[in-house]
This record gives C-alpha cells, sequence and structure tokens, in this order.
C-alpha cells in the first residue's frame, strides 16, 4: 500500500492498486463477482445456451443416431444412451472451460474489468472464485440442459438422473480452475488453442465418452485415470442410466483435487501476473 503526501495541508492520501491479501476475504464476497457476470449473461442468455449446447447435441444425436445403427448396444444399453452420459460430462469440461478461458480472459485482459473490481474492498481471490464458481454455474446448466433431453427421449433414468447434479457441479469447478491456469498464462486468445488440442481433444477421445475404456490397451487404461473427465463419466454414467456405481469416493476425490490444487496455482499465476 503506498502513501502520499496531499499538496496542500500535510494531509496524507492513501492509494492502492489491488486489494490484499490474494485470498478471499470471507465466503460470500465471490458472490457479487458471480453476480455481475450473471447480469450481463443474461442479456445474452438464450444464444448463449444455443451455442454451449449445439455442439454436445451434434455429438449425441450426429454420432448416436448414425453410429448407433452400426455399433448397436453398448455396455447393455443403446449407443446413444450410453453416449448421452459422456456427453453430459464433455458437456460440462467444454462450457465451463471456455468461460474460464475466453469470456475470464476479456474480463481481466481486454476490458480490465477485474481492475475495476479489485478497488472495491475485494481481494484477487475473490475474484477468482466468482469467475470460477460462475464457469461452474454455466457449465452445470449445459450438464443438466443435456440430461434434460437424454430423460426426455428415453436415455436417462430419472430420478436417479438428479444424483448426478452434485457430480456435474464438481466437475464443473474443476474444469473452470483448471481452465484459469491457461487464463493465467495466456498472453492472448491465440493461446487456448494449444490447451484444446493438447488437452481437451485427447482427454474427450480418453476419457470413456465415446467408447468404453475397457477398449483401450491396458497402459493407456492406467493413464485415463489421471483425467479428471474419466472420473467425471465414471460417475455420471451410471446415475444416469440408473446403476451401481463403484469406486465412489477415489472419484470424488480425484475431482475434488483437481478443484483444489488447480484453483490455487491459478490464484498463485494470476497474482503474479496482475501485482506486477
Amino acid at each position: 500500500m503506498a502513501t502520499a503526501a496531499a499538496a496542500s495541508g500535510g494531509a496524507t492520501l492513501t492509494t492502492r492498486r489491488y486489494p490484499q491479501p490474494l485470498w478471499p476475504l470471507n465466503l460470500r464476497n465471490w458472490t457479487m463477482v458471480w453476480y455481475r457476470n450473471y447480469r450481463v449473461w443474461r442479456k445474452l442468455a438464450i444464444p448463449s445456451m444455443i451455442g454451449n449446447l449445439a455442439d454436445p447435441m451434434i455429438y449425441l444425436f450426429g454420432l448416436g443416431l448414425g453410429l448407433g445403427l452400426l455399433v448397436g448396444r453398448v455396455d447393455g444399453v443403446s449407443y446413444i444412451a450410453f453416449l448421452a452420459a459422456g456427453t453430459t460430462a464433455s458437456s460440462v469440461m467444454m462450457s465451463a472451460s471456455f468461460e474460464s478461458m475466453y469470456s475470464a480472459f476479456s474480463r481481466m485482459h481486454v476490458q480490465r474489468t477485474w481492475e475495476a473490481i479489485m478497488h472495491a474492498p475485494l481481494t484477487l481471490g475473490d475474484v477468482v472464485l466468482g469467475e470460477v464458481l460462475w464457469a461452474a454455474s454455466k457449465a452445470v446448466l449445459s450438464g443438466v440442459a443435456i440430461m434434460l433431453v437424454a430423460s426426455a427421449l428415453g436415455y436417462a433414468q430419472m430420478p436417479n438422473a438428479l444424483l448426478a447434479l452434485p457430480v456435474i457441479a464438481l466437475a464443473g469447478i474443476a474444469f473452470a480452475s483448471l481452465a484459469m491456469i491457461v487464463t493465467a498464462l495466456a498472453p492472448s486468445y491465440d493461446f487456448f488453442m494449444f490447451y484444446q488440442t493438447l488437452v481437451m481433444t485427447p482427454m474427450l477421445l480418453l476419457s470413456g465418452v465415446f467408447f468404453p475404456l475397457e477398449q483401450l490397451p491396458p497402459g493407456v487404461q492406467a493413464a485415463t485415470q489421471a483425467l479428471p473427465l474419466a472420473h467425471a463419466v465414471a460417475l455420471i454414467r451410471p446415475l444416469m442410466l440408473d446403476r451401481p456405481v463403484d469406486q465412489v469416493g477415489l472419484h470424488l476425490a480425484v475431482l475434488a483435487a483437481y478443484a483444489a490444487v488447480a484453483l490455487v496455482v491459478a490464484l498463485m499465476l494470476l497474482r503474479r501476473r496482475m501485482l506486477r
């Protein structure tokens, strides 16, 4: 915190560029950031929802109906029912990641909205937590929308599928936190293509979204246990298909670890970027 003597009267004027400490001041300040983003989003809510749902819906019906005629049944259900659960999980990853990258980068770097917010009594931690939970909220909205469509068409079993909502929320926080690390490192929008191509696309193909993990070589199956999307799929699919879930604690622990560690790393990187 810097101090400067006023030009007259010897008064002291206190200024600060960003509030400290780094961490959120309390458990409610982030809601102001969340609400600010919601107020902006609701003006374009319908186009935004269509954009978020278009890609997973194309996968669901294009691959589900097309390949479903060739593949037949997978794990005892129709291929489109198998794909519906995987698409729900993948849509959570896509929605949370894109919001934490492109939209958050715009507010941080282009519009400099974060700087304006941090001149209020909010820390960088409050802003980042609000951004991450906002991205997770959009991910939940996207995942729930696909789940409801799948249920209406008979590809998900209600009300048991609703038990997947906490998993969707936790996965949304994990993917939003991971993407926030990329945002902290990004010099421009083009940088996000590296993360999409080198991380998100392989994760999409290797996490059981489109085919059972048992079809992969043993070594690759072991490697998939490090992928957060694989654990999200492992929880969401049986819940949507009304089947027992194996190793619930392990899957939840991995997603929670990704969320917590990635959020801390993102905060540290963003502090270095914003306060330098």
